[in-house]
C-alpha cells in the first residue's frame, strides 16, 4: 500500500532530537512493507524533504502569521493539498491528533482518499484551570468534530480515550502505540544497599502536574527516607517545579535530568523500581508503555494506560489526589512481590502490544478503509 502519515512534527532529520519515538517506531515498521510518506506540519522553519527510516518526510515548514482570521487555515489546507497531489495518490492517509492534523487532512485530501484520524492528546479534553484541551476553544471544537465526523476510521491508544470518544458521540478503535523490541531491557544489576528508585518521564508542564508528584513524594519520604526520584523531561515552566522541590526540602532525594534521548531514558527505566504518572490527562502515555516493556509497573492518576491497567499492571488514584498517590507508591515500594507481579503483567501486555503489532493493526485498518469498508465515525 501507499500510506501518507500527517503529523505535527516529531520526525527530525536526525532521528534522535525533536522526535516522537512512538511515531518513529511506527514509521519504520510501516515503511518496511509499504510506501510511506510522512507529512509534517512544521518540523523545521521552512519547507524541506528528507529520508527517514525507509520513509520520505515532506515538511511544510512552520505556518506564517495570518493577516486575517481564517486565512491561515485556508493557506495551510491549500499547501497540504498540493503536497498530497505531488506525492500521491495514496491508498489511505493517517492523521495523528484530530486538530490540526486531522482537520487539515480531511480538508486537503483528494475526494476519494480515506483519512484515518488518531486521537493522540487533548482533542476532547477541556481542563479550564490549566487552559488545556481543544474543548476550551470553539474553533478547535469545530475542527475536531469535523475531523472525527468525516474520518473513515478513528483510533485511540487507550480505553479511557475510547470512552472519551464515545461520550462525544464517536466510535474509536483501540490501537495502543507500542514500543520497538529493543525497548525490552533487562533490569540493571542491583545491590541490597541501593535505594528504591521512582521514575517520572514527561515534560514539566501543567497537564503532567508535577506538583502533585512532588507533594506525594514528600509524603512518601516521611515513611521511606531512602526513596529516590528521577525526573526526566524538558522544563517548560522556567524552573517552577525545581523551585517547589527545594521548598519541600527534596533537594537530596529528587534529581531533575532534563530532556534525554530515548536511548538514555531506557537506562533510567532499567534502574527504576516504579514509574509514577501524575498527569491530569493522557492519551497514553508512551512512557508507561516503555516502562512496561522493561517490566516496570506504574502507579499514577487514573488517566490513559494507568487507569486501563489498574489492579493488574498499575495502580490508579484520582487525579490530583496527593495522599492517595503517596499511599499507592508506598505500597508498591514496600511490597516486592506486588511490584514483581505487576511488572510481569506489564511486560506481558507490552509484548502483546509492541510496535510491530501496532503497525499490523493500522495496516488492517488501511486495507479496510481503502476497500470501502468504512465502519466507524460519529
Amino acid at each position: 500500500m501507499k500510506i501518507g502519515l500527517v503529523v505535527p512534527g516529531g520526525v527530525d532529520r536526525s532521528g534522535r532530537e525533536r522526535v516522537i519515538p512512538a511515531l518513529l517506531w511506527l514509521v519504520e515498521r510501516l515503511a518496511a512493507r509499504n510506501e510511506v510518506v510522512v507529512f509534517a506540519l512544521g518540523q523545521e522553519e521552512g519547507p524541506g524533504e528528507w529520508p527517514l527510516l525507509g520513509a520520505r518526510v515532506v515538511d511544510l515548514g512552520r505556518p506564517r502569521r495570518a493577516a486575517f482570521p481564517g486565512t491561515g487555515v485556508l493557506a495551510r489546507t491549500r499547501q497540504l493539498a498540493r503536497a498530497f497531489r505531488r506525492a500521491g495518490p495514496f491508498d489511505a492517509l493517517h492523521a495523528f491528533w484530530a486538530s490540526p492534523c486531522g482537520f487539515l487532512s480531511i480538508a486537503a485530501a483528494p475526494s476519494r482518499t480515506p483519512v484515518v484520524v488518531s486521537l493522540a492528546g487533548g482533542e476532547l479534553a477541556a481542563i479550564r484551570e490549566i487552559g488545556y484541551g481543544c474543548g476550551l476553544v470553539l474553533r478547535e471544537r469545530v475542527k475536531v468534530r469535523i475531523a472525527l465526523r468525516r474520518a473513515a476510521a478513528i483510533t485511540a491508544a487507550s480505553l479511557p480515550m475510547v470512552r472519551e470518544a464515545a461520550a462525544a458521540g464517536f466510535d474509536a478503535e483501540l490501537v495502543p502505540l507500542g514500543v520497538e523490541a529493543a525497548g525490552f531491557l533487562p533490569r540493571a544489576p542491583r545491590r541490597a544497599s541501593d535505594p528504591p528508585r521512582l521514575l517520572h518521564v514527561g515534560s514539566l508542564n501543567r497537564v503532567k502536574d508535577q506538583e502533585t508528584l512532588l507533594r506525594a513524594f514528600a509524603l512518601c519520604l516521611e515513611r521511606i527516607p531512602a526513596l529516590r526520584l528521577d525526573v526526566v523531561g524538558e522544563d517548560t515552566l522556567g524552573g517552577e517545579v525545581q523551585g517547589l522541590a527545594a521548598r519541600l526540602g527534596l533537594g537530596g532525594s529528587v534529581t531533575f535530568h532534563g530532556w534525554r534521548p530515548t536511548g538514555e531514558v531506557r537506562g533510567f527505566l532499567a534502574r527504576a523500581d516504579l514509574l509514577v504518572v501524575s498527569s491530569r490527562h493522557e492519551a497514553g502515555p508512551v512512557a508507561l508503555v516503555e516502562a512496561a516493556a522493561c517490566g516496570v509497573p506504574a502507579v499514577g492518576t487514573a488517566v490513559g494506560h494507568v487507569a486501563e491497567g489498574d489492579g493488574m499492571r498499575s495502580r490508579a488514584v484520582p487525579v490530583g489526589d496527593v495522599r492517595g498517590l503517596a499511599e499507592a507508591i508506598s505500597a508498591f515500594v514496600s511490597d516486592e512481590r506486588l511490584r514483581r507481579r505487576a511488572g510481569e503483567a506489564a511486560l506481558a501486555w507490552a509484548t502483546e502490544n509492541d510496535a510491530e503489532r501496532t503497525a499490523s493493526r493500522f495496516e488492517g485498518i488501511y486495507r479496510r478503509v481503502s476497500s470501502g469498508g468504512v465502519t466507524v465515525g460519529g
